[in-house]
């Protein structure tokens, strides 16, 4: 059985898209933390940062542009965003394919957690 997210990929499971291309899939969380609080995965099932090869390099990076483009796109590039990937059950990932978040529009304390 497919992972939460591969379902998304595949349509079987609705989101309300905010980027799609051939690579990847950004989507609005259901649970947001922030006024913007974006997903952004690979549409090919990648478990976790530990599973990432050096053939998703330009990948990864083609993520972290698309997180500063929806980031511009929403006006929250001055102000400031945070892009998180969470890697296994003790740093909070709870779907285990890869996913970044992409967060803005209120004061984000540090250290996070």
């Amino acid at each position: 059985m497919a992972c939460l997210f591969c379902h998304i990929v595949e349509g079987s499971i609705p989101a309300k898209k905010v980027f799609e291309d051939d690579q990847m899939l950004a989507f609005e969380d259901i649970h947001p933390q922030a006024p913007m609080h974006v997903l952004i995965i690979p549409k090919t099932h990648v478990a976790t940062v530990n599973d990432l090869t050096g053939d998703h390099d330009a990948l990864v990076g083609t993520m972290l542009r698309r997180a500063a483009a929806i980031a511009r796109e929403r006006g929250y590039d001055a102000a400031g965003y945070r892009t998180v990937i969470n890697t296994n059950a003790q740093a909070g990932q709870t779907v285990f394919h890869l996913h970044m978040h992409v967060l803005g529009g209120r004061p984000l304390a540090w250290p996070p957690g």
